[in-house]
């Protein structure tokens, strides 16, 4: 399909009084898939700025904690698929994470991916417009943009998703934009790929992954050629995204999409071992027999973000986040086996709980941990 990317220009901003356009920090905030990486961050973010947090989320990655346990706040207990209009009533604000979140994930079963990234993700927000919740913030992606040469990507450019998961998140974006209005605020967060340490660590990112591996083996080891660039940026300063945009004036998030990250860390992934390399001096960098060239290639500027959101700056650095990884990590090794198995994989987490039976296979939880 021919994709698009969001334009600014096609949405006009809402005039509203200064009454309307600020929330009230006493407001109620529902985050689907609170238990998650991001999730673990942002929920003791929003109970800082004020505001009455709960969370759904079915416990797929509870036990995943690392380094600290994660706030403890009510939590719906149900899968984002089943929630239904009357379970939104007390609700001011959605922030949607819920989702099946990495690519290894989507391709597990496509059909899932979209039932649930796509399908349940569009059904929710209709059910919170019709019951007034007052804005819907929506986890999307900078896997929307997919594969491109050349200059950054603003939230203009084209969409062009290689992934399942790429399209699940493509098609809800789009979806969800439609169901705007003045009594609804719709805004997407595009993230990059993330890294950094947090409550429900996860190894399966590539930063994280590459230092978890470096440290446990003495050894920086390339899955791809490493010729990939990826717009990296720290799960705090995502989670820090989304309150800055909950405490913005409806007018000036209102029907836009945001790229999140730092325009310099818009790195190749052979650089990303170089700078972990320079942090763990001696470290050899080897790179796996016939490694494939990734096709998930793409820079991405994130200057809008700063610039309708007076109260978001971007705080950590890649280069800070990988000292922070060594020092969590020095502080709490953990092995191969644990970051690329069952412990902190998601993929492999959840192909676990499925052989215990505490999971189906349409990934419904038939035991709660």
């Amino acid at each position: 399909p021919p994709w698009h990317g969001h334009r600014s220009e096609e949405s006009p901003r809402i005039a509203v009084s200064e009454k309307a356009a600020i929330l009230d920090a006493a407001m109620r905030v529902l985050v689907t898939g609170h238990e998650g990486y991001i999730g673990g961050l942002l929920v003791p973010l929003l109970q800082q700025a004020g505001y009455d947090v709960v969370g759904c989320d079915v416990g797929f990655f509870r036990s995943c904690t690392f380094n600290h346990p994660p706030v403890d706040i009510a939590n719906l207990s149900m899968d984002v698929r089943d929630l239904a209009q009357a379970d939104l009533s007390r609700f001011d604000a959605v922030i949607h994470l819920a989702g099946l979140s990495n690519d290894p994930l989507g391709q597990f079963d496509p059909h899932l991916t979209t039932e649930i990234n796509e399908q349940a993700s569009i059904a929710l927000a209709e059910r919170a417009r019709s019951q007034g919740v007052q804005r819907f913030l929506f986890a999307s992606s900078c896997s929307n943009y997919g594969a491109s040469t050349g200059a950054l990507l603003d939230e203009s450019a084209p969409f062009n998703p290689q992934t399942e998961y790429g399209v699940s998140k493509v098609n809800a974006e789009q979806a969800i934009s439609a169901l705007g209005s003045d009594q609804f605020c719709v805004t997407h967060l595009r993230a990059g790929t993330v890294y950094g340490v947090a409550p429900r660590m996860r190894f399966d990112l590539v930063v994280n992954n590459l230092m978890a591996y470096a440290m446990d083996s003495g050894k920086i080891v390339l899955k791809s050629d490493g010729s990939a660039w990826r717009p990296l940026v720290h799960a705090e300063d995502v989670a820090r995204a989304y309150v800055a945009i909950l405490q913005a004036p409806v007018n000036q998030v209102m029907g836009e999409a945001f790229n999140v990250g730092r325009n310099e860390d818009n790195v190749q992934i052979k650089t990303v071992a170089q700078m972990i390399q320079a942090a763990l001096p001696g470290t050899p960098i080897e790179m796996q027999p016939n490694a494939p060239t990734d096709t998930r290639n793409y820079r991405v500027n994130c200057d809008k973000l700063v610039q309708y959101v007076s109260g978001y700056r971007p705080r950590w650095t890649l280069t800070k986040g990988i000292e922070q990884l060594k020092a969590a990590l020095s502080q709490q090794p953990i092995s191969v086996a644990d970051f690329e198995g069952a412990r902190f994989s998601r993929l492999a987490h959840l192909r676990h709980r499925i052989d215990e039976g505490d999971v189906s296979l349409d990934l419904r939880c038939v035991k709660v941990q």
